[in-house]
């Protein structure tokens, strides 16, 4: 059985209310591949997490404190994605890549949020992480299609890059300064994590035929990080 880590962008699930027909269809495409593969679903925080990071911002909270609110929220949206997969799918949240691995072996998915807190990190991190110890490929699922050369919500003129070595990836992340609840296409951390172990990364918006396109290795829109 190969295993694929997932990073499940918030923007996807919570954009504003909860995408229902998005999370159906990705349970679907996930479902056709239970024979060949399983999953480690890494949930990340969206709307919820930026809504109590604005306010404790403006409370003066510490980083740390700020960070560890965008945390809960990615285990929250983690407990009810757990629940639409209902049996197919752990029952306790994993907070340990232990406990990740001992539920891999009894589950076709394993879902989780955050595992810990990381200075300057957001659940992209812990995806990564998570692909890097259980040595497997990456796919990052968000709002937009893949990486632009621009933010495509403000410069409407703004290219679909393809593909993009490691290195320049991770260069381009790092010329972002980080911030607790940060839209960039995947974090600063997971951009390091990928380019030191060599993770083939695929970046892709909602439309789940783009996901089935990667299992069966045909041409998809979206961004390939490899090389």
């Amino acid at each position: 059985m190969k295993t694929l880590v997932i990073s499940l962008g918030g923007s996807v699930i919570i954009p504003e209310k909860i995408n229902t027909k998005f999370l159906n269809e990705f349970k679907e495409t996930l479902k056709k591949h239970y024979k060949t593969h399983k999953f480690v679903i890494v949930c990340g925080g969206g709307t919820i997490a930026r809504k109590y990071i604005s306010v404790l911002k403006e409370e003066g909270k510490s980083k740390k404190e700020i960070s560890l609110a965008g945390i809960r929220a990615t285990r929250m949206n983690a407990l009810f994605i757990m629940q639409l997969f209902g049996k197919e799918a752990n029952d306790t949240l994993p907070k340990n890549m232990k406990e990740i691995k001992r539920n891999l072996a009894k589950n076709n998915v394993v879902i989780c949020g955050a595992l810990r807190y990381s200075e300057n990190s957001t659940s992209d991190s812990t995806a990564a992480a998570l692909a890097s110890c259980l040595k497997t490929e990456f796919v990052n699922i968000t709002n937009v299609k893949g990486l632009y050369s621009d933010n495509p919500k403000i410069n409407k003129k703004a290219k679909l890059i393809s593909s993009i070595s490691w290195k320049d990836f991770k260069k381009k992340a790092l010329a972002i300064r980080f911030k607790a609840g940060q839209n960039f296409i995947l974090d600063q951390n997971a951009s390091v994590i990928i380019n030191k172990h060599k993770i083939k990364t695929y970046i892709i918006g909602p439309d789940m035929n783009n996901l089935s396109k990667i299992f069966k290795n045909k041409k998809f829109i979206g961004t390939t990080i490899y090389n």
